[in-house]
């Protein structure tokens, strides 16, 4: 071939391949899915106001649909936002799911129907022994073949609800270990003896959690759903991931609109993980020295990594239950790691820190972060003695 035609022939090829486009590429859901997020919403009780800690108004409840539609929310089964960050795919900003935990026949009445017109799916986890036993104070299984065919799916609470963390007097590990996988087990069996199916999600009764639980749930084969507030996303958690809880006093329309709105902080290392307080912590120091020294865990001093992200962290702001504003104390601002402690310890049962900064580019929504601490779960396990 003469020099000139094949210089004219190379240069046709490199302007052939500029134009060949360059779509799928771009839209790589493995590579575009660093902000890739969803809000879940739960809820329980519905309408009945003896129960404020675990109640809305239906008003209230309303009013929240009403908001989501007029903003233009994407409402997506829970099922589907799990699968999509769980193979990386792409979530829409402002997509949302709703969940509700229990069963409970409120929500049949006053929440089924609002969302049926609306046609919008939603997930309800539930313990069997309530369908089974108490028919009158929860949804039946009639009911909820008939929520089947209108987006409603239903997911397993275990089979007791019981506190799973919580061990039985004299009970040893193996025998906990093997209650807790037949309370799942039978749940899940049972949804399934109903529907034919069952998807692969588990709601901790009450938020509770461990390390230990968290494990059998994620050997089980599930995506634990937890009650710690936040958004989900990529760096989320899939053993617990988050969800906010709606109840009276954490309701307002100011509130619900800027959790919708929420971004997930890209939380990469949170330590400790395990939300059980334990009498003491044994860890080693003065490494060069040889000694040792003993830390009482509550409160709990969590350090926290974060991958890069448009959080505004000079302005990063930390809450403890009960407590208020707590110091956050920046490790290394490079690595962006920082610390966090409570001043006081945490009251008994279930506490958390929550940690949120707003977005530089969109200074109206805030990043958020939830960890939660279990302190004197009666039972969890035995009490380690203090250092010598």
């Amino acid at each position: 071939m003469r020099p000139h035609l094949k210089s004219l022939l190379n240069k046709l090829t490199l302007l052939f391949i500029t134009l060949i486009p360059t779509t799928a590429l771009a839209t790589n859901p493995i590579e575009n899915n660093e902000n890739s997020h969803a809000v879940i919403f739960m809820y329980s009780h519905i309408g009945v106001s003896k129960y404020p800690d675990t109640n809305i108004s239906i008003k209230q409840f309303s009013a929240h649909l009403d908001y989501l539609d007029k903003n233009k929310y994407q409402v997506w089964p829970l099922e589907k936002i799990v699968n999509h960050l769980q193979n990386g795919l792409v979530i829409p900003d402002r997509t949302v799911a709703i969940t509700f935990d229990d069963g409970h026949i409120s929500m049949v009445k006053h929440a089924y129907p609002r969302l049926k017109k609306r046609g919008w799916p939603f997930t309800v986890f539930i313990y069997t022994d309530a369908m089974d036993q108490h028919p009158k104070n929860y949804i039946t299984w009639e009911q909820m073949r008939d929520m089947r065919q209108h987006g409603a799916s239903f997911a397993n609470q275990s089979k007791t609800h019981d506190h799973l963390i919580r061990r039985r007097k004299k009970e040893t590990t193996a025998a906990w270990t093997a209650r807790v996988r037949a309370d799942i087990g039978h749940a899940q069996q049972r949804i399934k003896d109903e529907f034919g199916e069952a998807p692969m999600l588990f709601s901790y009764p009450y938020g509770e959690y461990t390390l230990a639980l968290a494990t059998i749930v994620e050997e089980l084969g599930y995506v634990g759903i937890g009650e710690q507030s936040g958004p989900a996303g990529k760096y989320s958690d899939l053993r617990v991931l988050p969800r906010y809880p709606m109840s009276t006093g954490h309701d307002s329309m100011e509130e619900f609109a800027a959790k919708a709105s929420s971004l997930p902080l890209p939380v990469t290392e949170a330590q400790p993980w395990e939300a059980l307080l334990t009498p003491y912590r044994m860890y080693k120091c003065c490494v060069r020295q040889g000694c040792r020294e003993r830390q009482k865990s509550n409160p709990p001093r969590m350090v926290v990594t974060l991958a890069a992200s448009d959080a505004r962290l000079d302005q990063l702001a930390c809450q403890a239950s009960g407590q208020g504003r707590i110091k956050v104390k920046w490790l290394d601002k490079k690595a962006r790691r920082f610390a966090v402690q409570a001043p006081q310890p945490l009251r008994t049962g279930r506490s958390r820190y929550n940690c949120s900064a707003p977005s530089i580019k969109d200074p109206g929504r805030q990043y958020w972060f939830s960890h939660l601490w279990i302190v004197n779960a009666e039972g969890v396990r035995e009490k380690q003695k203090p250092l010598p």
